[in-house]
């Protein structure tokens, strides 16, 4: 099939490789635009254009797809269908509408639940133990279309949002490849989504990160995998931010959010008589550590408030 693909991050690669591949006509990748990256605010290319520019596909960064320029330019591509993957945009109807086969999503978890921003995130950050891949039939909602395949992912106790990241993206290119197939061949079933069952990921920011001690030790476990890469879990101990790279569940307790534990282990209370252990860690404007070592370079005291 002609498809315009329409991504942006790391994430978005095998799919719009796995469809290039499989020998679809990717006639043209949307992508956002360039954006600074690191302490020198390098302009830094998307994934997704890096990927197509390697292989001679046109690359399209529009700032935005509500001016008519979008629309004029994906209708003298005229292609069968779209392909989005973690895009980053909203289509408006008038894209959603022009394409033969219209438009198609994968979503990174089993809809209705966890639509929209951070779903990988937020599967890990609220305790489930599965997840998945949707790829829907888009409308005008916010993940609300029509579910065309799903595909269930086990979230395991080690999982962080990059590991997971990393599984779902593979998983995502299958899925969609086997969608476009049906779709080709006639034989798709879409199935309506009940909105009463659904849940939301909302736009994670940093201030998100930063862990509520009168939690359990599950749900502080939890967040330090979430937030795992970014914005990553943080406290302040002694005033100093610390991010949280890794934590485990403790035995002990106490006073909600002070340090029950400092001999070569740094020990934490929680919510609920619990108590958490910071494993890897990473003091403002230090290298990631072992809790140990951040020890062994600092006293902190017994009792000392985390915040």
């Amino acid at each position: 099939m002609r498809i315009v693909f329409m991504g942006t991050p790391r994430y978005s690669l095998p799919t719009v490789s796995a469809l290039f591949e499989s020998g679809h006509d990717v006639a043209a990748v949307f992508c956002q635009p360039d954006k600074p990256v690191g302490r020198k605010q390098i302009l830094t290319p998307p994934a997704v254009k890096v990927f197509a520019n390697e292989h001679g596909i046109p690359v399209f960064q529009p700032a935005t797809l509500r001016d008519g320029e979008a629309l004029k330019i994906i209708k003298e591509i005229n292609p069968d269908i779209i392909v989005v993957v973690a895009y980053g945009k909203i289509l408006p109807k008038e894209i959603l509408d022009m394409p033969k086969y219209g438009c198609i999503n994968g979503h990174a978890s089993l809809l209705p639940k966890l639509r929209g921003a951070s779903p990988i995130q937020w599967a890990i950050v609220t305790g489930e133990k599965k997840t998945g891949v949707t790829v829907m039939q888009m409308d005008e909602g916010m993940d609300t279309g029509d579910i065309l395949m799903t595909s269930e992912v086990d979230i395991m106790p080690d999982d962080t949002a990059d590991t997971l990241f990393d599984r779902l993206s593979g998983v995502t290119a299958r899925l969609i490849l086997k969608a476009v197939a049906s779709i080709e061949n006639g034989d798709t079933v879409r199935t309506k989504q009940n909105g009463a069952l659904a849940t939301y990921a909302p736009i994670i920011n940093k201030e998100m990160a930063h862990i509520d001690f009168s939690k359990s030790a599950d749900d502080i476990c939890n967040a330090v995998r979430g937030f795992n890469s970014w914005p990553g879990a943080f406290c302040f101990i002694d005033g100093r931010r610390v991010k949280v790279l890794s934590a485990a569940k403790h035995s002990g307790g106490g006073e909600a959010g002070r340090i029950i534990g400092n001999e070569g282990k740094l020990v934490v209370s929680c919510g609920h008589g619990e108590a958490v252990e910071f494993l890897t860690v990473q003091p403002e404007g230090s290298k990631p550590m072992s809790a140990a070592q951040m020890l062994n370079g600092r006293k902190i005291a017994l009792g000392t408030v985390v915040s």
